[in-house]
């Protein structure tokens, strides 16, 4: 009898201790990216007997660490200032290992491997603010604000004309306050001028990020709030009164 107890204890100690092949491989591992504001996040969360580890790499690279995702509990790692490559393409390693501080003699540990995340090609652009002028020659002016990127120069927040440069445009969707018609203009400045509007007209707009250097899939940004001109009638050139009102329904 003494026998099969010691085998039943050896085996409870052995499965406590726990080994890289019990721990559960990650799943469901995702890039989530606005504004170069780039998350890693997987499944499940893990049990008290181990942790996870992300590892990351810029095609054809060494791997990394980022020391905020190293045998932590947590699910989701901020990689926004790890990837300094943003033209260039990436894959992560979600790794289930022991706890911190637990000791153990294995040097390989289940993994599960993102898809791959393109910086500059992959992370959705947020929607942008802008404000409207008009003026008494029938010309109304859109200004619009570059959104923020998460990242930082020389202690100065980027945006996304930082960063892309003269491959950044915006898309303007118009239409009179009274009709449904709506009409596109691309610009390649973030000050924009449409002269062509109707005078005694009331407007609203809308605007987004367009980088067409992109797959087609993701040239737009995000659509801004709607804003309209109260211009009801020929005096409305002469003021500078607007409003928003909820974003444009239908297609584009």
């Amino acid at each position: 009898m003494k026998l099969p107890i010691l085998f039943m204890v050896l085996l409870s100690t052995y499965r406590g201790s726990g080994t890289a092949g019990s721990y559960p491989r990650a799943h469901n591992v995702t890039w989530t990216s606005t504004n170069f504001k780039t998350l890693l996040s997987w499944e499940p969360n893990p049990s008290t007997d181990y942790s996870y580890t992300v590892e990351f790499s810029v095609a054809g690279g060494n791997r990394q660490r980022n020391h905020y995702c190293i045998r932590s509990s947590a699910t989701v790692c901020d990689l926004s200032v790890s990837l300094t490559e943003l033209n260039s393409c990436y894959t992560a390693d979600v790794l289930s290992e022991p706890t911190l501080g637990t000791a153990s003699d294995d040097t390989e540990f289940p993994h599960t491997t993102s898809p791959r995340f393109c910086p500059c090609q992959d992370t959705e652009i947020g929607r942008p603010d802008f404000n409207l002028k008009v003026s008494e020659d029938k010309k109304t002016t859109l200004y619009v604000t570059d959104p923020p990127t998460a990242l930082f120069k020389d202690g100065r927040q980027l945006s996304i004309r930082d960063i892309f440069s003269e491959k950044l445009q915006y898309r303007v969707m118009y239409r009179k306050k009274k009709s449904t018609g709506i009409k596109t203009y691309e610009s390649k400045s973030s000050v924009i001028e449409l002269s062509n509007l109707d005078k005694g007209e009331s407007y609203c707009f809308n605007v987004q990020a367009y980088i067409p250097s992109r797959s087609s899939e993701k040239q737009l940004g995000e659509l801004s709030t709607t804003k309209c001109s109260d211009n009801d009638d020929q005096s409305i050139f002469k003021g500078q009164f607007f409003y928003s009102v909820p974003s444009f329904t239908g297609n584009y």
